[in-house]
């Protein structure tokens, strides 16, 4: 009689035993049982796996912050430039041009503004104006340094395909040096130029404003030089009074283009802050790579813990689980 009580006993001990067990267990482990997934579900599991979830967070922005000072670091120096707008006779000449018509077509003299504008910023990002500024620097060691060997003063290979041209030193300005952006706005055009030695990229980026002035200015005195033959030899070609004097206005207007190219260096664009030396980094950004890394390691170790819990319990997260 004792012997069956306490048998009761026991058996009742050790169900409501499990009972417990189990109620403690479910409060534990997120509830699959309708399909859904809450994020109070979520966040129990992830406290679960906090462990985890930790160090591979604090392992994977300690690899960012790590890698992120392995990466040679850039700088960006950048010019403020404002297209010079047409005065005087570089303005006047549209309505003269327009009076003259075919004349002066044939002796390309034109009064667009817009066309100035454009060609000035297509010299500046043009592949003959980088040609001549690497060409000119002996720039290719320089941009190709890990090709070439300054002890013996030439490239590591003797393979012309493998040595680098200015083919090459265009297309790296392209992708990665210059960088030019014009605000609609105010008109203004920023060139910026990225590399790894802060002295260098301010020196570049004002060279190359310099030398598009240069080049510009220098174009447009032999265009004018050449329009002013031109309409001197049509002078010699007609009788005709009205004629004779819009030549002659359209010379007096070639010549004064001429003189106000000369006496101006900044012919197409006025600097309205020169690059200075910056003193800041450009890129890698440290502390974004390390926040980055970090982020990376939080998603992919909540990711396994939550592979690992599904596969627990035999419940696909895929399918038909919501977050």
């Amino acid at each position: 009689m004792n012997d069956n009580s306490g048998s009761g006993v026991a058996r009742g001990t050790g169900a409501g035993r499990e009972r417990f067990s189990q109620q403690d267990s479910a409060l534990e482990r997120p509830r699959f049982d309708d399909g859904e997934i809450s994020l109070l579900d979520v966040a129990r599991l992830l406290w679960r796996h906090k462990t985890l979830i930790l160090t591979a967070t604090i392992l994977c922005g300690a690899i960012g912050a790590a890698g992120a000072y392995l990466i040679t670091p850039t700088y960006r120096a950048e010019v403020l430039l404002s297209p010079v707008e047409p005065d005087g006779p570089k303005a006047n000449l549209g309505g003269l041009a327009s009076q003259l018509g075919a004349f002066a077509s044939l002796a390309g003299v034109s009064g667009s503004k817009g066309s100035e504008k454009e060609e000035a910023l297509a010299t500046l990002q043009s592949r003959l104006l980088t040609d001549t500024f690497v060409t000119e620097e002996n720039l290719l060691p320089i941009l190709f340094a890990d090709k070439w060997d300054a002890a013996k003063q030439g490239w590591k290979t003797s393979d012309p395909k493998k040595i680098p041209t200015l083919w090459d030193a265009n297309k790296l300005f392209t992708k990665s040096i210059r960088q030019v952006v014009q605000d609609r706005k105010t008109n203004l055009v920023t060139l910026a130029i990225v590399w790894k030695d802060p002295k260098i990229a301010a020196a570049w980026a004002n060279d190359l404003v310099r030398r598009t002035n240069l080049y510009l200015r220098s174009k447009a005195i032999t265009r004018s030089n050449t329009n002013i033959d031109y309409l001197k030899d049509q002078l010699t070609k007609t009788s005709v009074v009205e004629i004779h004097q819009a030549l002659n206005s359209l010379i007096e207007d070639e010549i004064k283009k001429v003189m106000l190219a000369q006496g101006t260096e900044e012919y197409a664009f006025s600097v309205v802050d020169p690059a200075v030396v910056p003193e800041e980094i450009s890129s890698p950004k440290h502390a974004l790579i390390a926040l980055g890394g970090a982020v990376l390691g939080f998603l992919v170790s909540a990711m396994v813990a939550m592979i690992r819990s599904s596969k627990r319990l035999d419940l696909p997260i895929s399918e038909g689980s919501e977050l």
